[in-house]
Order: structure tokens, then sequence, then C-alpha cells
């Protein structure tokens, strides 16, 4: 837990999904099946809170996104959200745009590694959550369609024209981002959206444990420079790696894989 707190608490409980940590992983769940798990305004502010939250808790290392039924997410909900934004004046729906894109930023500058267990459709704004994410796990029937300008938006909508071409290539970022179609988990993976597995929950379950019990600190340092580096010339890139590489052989994880080393035994890494 960081020693640097302000006077605000700790949320207690999130009361529109469900969220577990246990054993360094911390799960959220999307909880609407009837809905194929569609974003609701609440869900957006409380994703927006809880992923600023987590890092300062100290107790999660990871955080796995997941939704119950047939979908990990099917995007904003038409009818609780669509609706309410044509009755909104231009400095509300700004907000609200801002709103969704604090939620991409908060998990992009996460220092946990976010994984994304995608059982079947992300559209939409659920296809952005799993975008930003690090890590895309498929099951056979996931799929993905960056469905906003079928709906008469931009395809360019919370960051996804940002991520997408850094992911893919600016050429397929262009093809699904302005038609919009329907990607399945074969092709997905072929474009590099995500790794396909047999079974879902526990290739999650794995990469989570690999990570919530692997160097903590080396991984979410990592993250950080993924992130930090996508803007940076490669002088400015080399200098930053040089710098965290020196104040990382000064951690308790690095003396304690050498430690381990010539005692001939694994590390027991602490995340520090």
């Amino acid at each position: 837990m960081s020693p640097f707190r302000a006077s605000a608490g700790f949320t207690s409980a999130w009361e529109h999904f469900g969220v577990t940590v246990a054993d360094g992983v911390a799960t959220v769940t999307l909880d609407r099946p009837e809905k194929l798990n569609a974003l609701t305004f609440e869900v957006y502010a409380d994703l927006r809170d809880l992923v600023a939250e987590l890092p300062h808790r100290g107790d999660a290392k990871v955080l796995v996104l997941r939704g119950t039924g047939r979908g990990f997410c099917s995007g904003g909900d038409v009818e609780e959200i669509i609706g309410a934004l044509r009755a909104m004046k231009p400095v509300e729906l700004l907000e609200f745009t801002r709103l969704t894109g604090a939620v991409v930023k908060a998990l992009r500058e996460c220092p946990l590694p976010v994984v994304a267990s995608v059982n079947g459709v992300a559209a939409g704004a659920g296809a952005v959550l799993a975008l930003a994410s690090d890590f895309r796990l498929l099951d056979q029937k996931a799929s993905f369609a960056f469905l906003f300008t079928r709906v008469g938006l931009a395809g360019a909508d919370m960051g996804s024209a940002y991520l997408l071409p850094r992911l893919i290539g600016l050429g397929r970022a262009t093809e699904l981002l302005i038609l919009g179609d329907k990607v399945d988990a074969k092709r997905a993976e072929w474009l590099g959206l995500g790794t396909t597995v047999d079974d879902l929950p526990a290739a999650t379950e794995a990469l989570a444990r690999r990570l919530a019990d692997g160097p903590a600190l080396a991984y979410s340092t990592t993250k950080v420079l993924l992130t930090r580096e996508q803007d940076m010339d490669l002088g400015a890139s080399i200098e930053l790696e040089a710098i965290t590489q020196a104040l990382l052989m000064k951690s308790d994880d690095h003396a304690e894989f050498y430690d381990a080393w010539k005692a001939g035994v694994s590390p027991v890494w602490r995340g520090k």
C-alpha cells in the first residue's frame, strides 16, 4: 500500500459490477448478462475510480476484466445511455465522452498488468476496454467489433484511433474503425488483437497467477515504460530505460534473484 494517502478512504463496495481481490489478483466482473454486460453511466464512473484506486490498496498485483454470460461487453447500453445522451446539451455530452476516455486512460496508466478475459462479444466500448488491456485472452466464440461508425459516430472513440494502430498497424486499424465489421476470434488472433485459448477460465487464472506470483515491480515498470515510450524518440527511450534499470538494480527483487541464484533455489518475489 502506498504510504501517501489523502483523507478519503478506499471504497468498501462497488455497486455496478462485481469486484474480488484474492491472492494478489483483482477481478472485475461485468454482470449484466441479460444485456451482454452493456455499460451504463455508473459502470463507466466506477471503472474509472476503481482502476485509479487499485494501485494504492496494496493487495492487488494484477487486474482481470471479465464478463458473465454470453459476452464480454457489448458497449454502451443503447436504452440507458444513448437515449439519455440525445437530450443532453453539448457541455454535458463532453463531460460524458471525457468520462469514457478517462476509463481507458486509467487502464493504460495503471501500473498493474490488466488481463481482458474475452468470453464472447466485445463491441463498441467493450472492444476498447479489451484494447486498453495489456493481455487479451479469447475463447473460440470471442469477437470484436468497433461499431462507432455504425451508429453514426466517429470510429475514433475512447482512444481507439491511438491504441489500435499501435497494436495491429494503421492499415488494419483503418479497416476496423471505419467499417466496424465483426472480427471473429480466429481473425482477431491473426491480426494480433489477442490470443485464443481452449479453456478461457483456466488460461485466465493461469496468466493472472503467473503475473501475481512473479516479480511485480519488474512487470509494472515494464508496462509503464511501454506506455510512456510510445511517443518518445529512440534517444529519449534509451535514456529513460537506462535510468529505470539502474534504479531497479537496487530493488529487493533483483537482490533476491542474485541470492537465490547463488543458493541454487528459486527466487521468492516480493514486488519491491
